[in-house]
């Protein structure tokens, strides 16, 4: 069990398992178009920072697998503009500002380079932008092993295993990796309202793992961190600000109030890739709003009155003084999140 993938790159294709279908349905989906990428990042076919910052890589790479410029000026114009494709389809993960950088450093760099040359650096980047994901994976789960006591109970928030990544995830790759490793393990699964990331893909993925959980609805946490023994509350991360405020998806802010009102720690486990020293604190990290149809409707059934005013804010924001630690793949970062961030990226 446990051999489904998010995304992976196959003879100039990319392909994803579209998790707007789960758990009813498993499918994967193929790719030959950097829009195509977009928009399946735009519409949440693949989500989670570390794989849209895999698929931002890959979008990219199809610009060069396919591209039919025969000057390199020109080839350079498409591949920005599908760059900007990319830019504007979720703007708060760090990670796919991360991989477009990193896509248009070599094209920064690219010298003498010929169009050909200059092609297969851009795939050949974003294929090392998939690999080190894959590692970082690991290493986080590694150095996050030491806050899962035996016998735990633990409560997750969204989704942050292999579906969000292009490894086996972030928290959830840290509870995986402590109970492959024998510690006994119980999860309660936020359902993570307004699309259920919660419900529909942690519980499928725990599914798939055989770890052992409860599906709980978002606001119950503190009802269950006051009637049960919880002893750490994991979540992911789409933007680290320097001063170690983590904007994540909605509804991990009243986790991690909840989580200080009862004395449980809270971790963020993130790559560093979603570390932005460029932003200062969480205040300045630009949230997603998202379409109102997300809460209005359940599927194809309105829940909602017609015409009803909806606020939708895909992600909030925890301010630093919340977080126990950030658990990242070089490290783990502890208050005061200034100087340990600062030494995390620095090192």
């Amino acid at each position: 069990m446990g051999d489904y993938f998010s995304i992976r790159w196959i003879d100039g294709r990319v392909r994803m398992l579209d998790q707007r279908l789960l758990p009813e349905k498993e499918v994967y989906r193929d790719f030959v178009k950097c829009s195509e990428v977009a928009e399946a990042i735009r519409q949440m076919i693949i989500r989670g920072a570390p794989a849209i910052g895999v698929a931002t890589g890959f979008g990219l790479a199809l610009t060069a697998w396919y591209s039919h410029a025969t000057d390199i000026d020109k080839f350079i114009k498409e591949l920005r503009d599908d760059a900007e494709q990319l830019r504007m389809s979720r703007p708060t993960a760090a990670n796919l500002f991360a991989a477009i950088q990193r896509i248009e450093s070599i094209v920064d760099m690219a010298g003498d380079l010929s169009l050909e040359e200059l092609k297969s650096a851009i795939i050949a980047e974003a294929h090392k932008i998939a690999a080190e994901d894959v590692q970082m994976s690991l290493k986080m789960a590694e150095n996050g092993a030491q806050f899962i006591p035996d016998d735990a109970n633990l409560i997750h928030h969204c989704n942050t295993g292999a579906l969000a990544t292009g490894g086996i995830g972030t928290a959830l790759g840290v509870i995986r990796l402590a109970y492959q490793n024998g510690k006994k393990i119980h999860v309660y699964v936020d359902e993570t309202r307004p699309r259920l990331q919660g419900a529909r893909l942690t519980s499928w993925e725990l599914k798939q793992l055989g770890i052992p959980h409860t599906v709980i609805v978002d606001g119950a946490s503190g009802f269950f961190m006051k009637k049960k023994h919880i002893d750490a509350c994991l979540v992911g991360c789409d933007r680290i600000a320097a001063n170690g405020d983590v904007a994540n998806k909605i509804g991990t802010y009243n986790l991690a109030l909840a989580a200080w009102a009862h004395g449980v720690p809270f971790y963020s486990v993130g790559p560093t890739t979603t570390i932005d020293l460029k932003i200062a604190t969480g205040a300045d990290i630009p949230i997603e709003e998202r379409s109102a149809s997300e809460i209005t409707q359940i599927g194809k059934t309105h829940i909602t009155p017609d015409g009803v005013e909806v606020a939708n804010p895909a992600f909030d924001v925890t301010p630093a003084r919340y977080i126990t630690a950030i658990i990242t793949d070089k490290g783990v970062a502890t208050p005061p999140y200034e100087q340990s961030i600062k030494k995390l990226m620095i090192g």
